[in-house]
């Protein structure tokens, strides 16, 4: 059974979800399991895209950002990320030590992730995620923008996920 599109009937376009999120922040590792929801619900329907918002606050945030985006480049972002935002308090006390460490346990290159934090390869995204995130508002994470609209996550995650749904539930229709 072809499941794709009639010929010459365009595939509607994804909704996009920007994410503004940092890898040390406890709200953000809270937020992964709406994120997962939304995920099931969707699937590719729903582009959800991280966005880097490293807080001043978290000495290793800047660090865990450029991993994270090298790990994206060798296949296995989300499982990286994912694995980092489990260990949030754990990342504070071992810095780029752990960021290595999940590396290795999530299949990653080790060394080239390394070495991309050595050469800052990924620090332009970042910092373009970052002025990116403070030109349209983003004060915290998690921070989401869909449809247009910002939703700060950063003091209160309740009920997010079902104004989400329902924003992109109305740009699917």
């Amino acid at each position: 059974m072809n499941d794709s599109p009639a010929a010459g009937t365009p595939s509607p376009e994804p909704v996009v979800l920007d994410v503004w999120c940092e890898l040390q922040c406890p709200d953000c590792h809270t937020a992964q399991d709406d994120l997962r929801a939304l995920r099931e619900r969707y699937g590719d329907r729903l582009d959800i895209r991280l966005r880097h918002f490293p807080l001043e606050k978290h000495k290793y945030a800047y660090a865990a950002a450029q991993a994270a985006e090298e790990a994206a480049e060798q296949g296995k972002g989300q499982e990286f990320i994912e694995a980092v935002l489990a260990r949030t308090e754990e990342l504070g006390r071992s810095g780029e030590r752990l960021l290595l460490e999940v590396a290795d346990a999530v299949g990653l290159d080790s060394d080239e992730l390394d070495t991309a934090l050595i050469d800052g390869r990924h620090l332009l995204i970042v910092d373009a995620d970052q002025a990116e995130g403070k030109a349209i508002g983003v004060r915290g994470t998690p921070t989401y923008v869909i449809g247009g609209e910002l939703l700060d996550g950063s003091a209160n995650q309740e009920g997010l996920r079902a104004r989400i749904e329902e924003i992109a539930d109305r740009l699917l229709a």
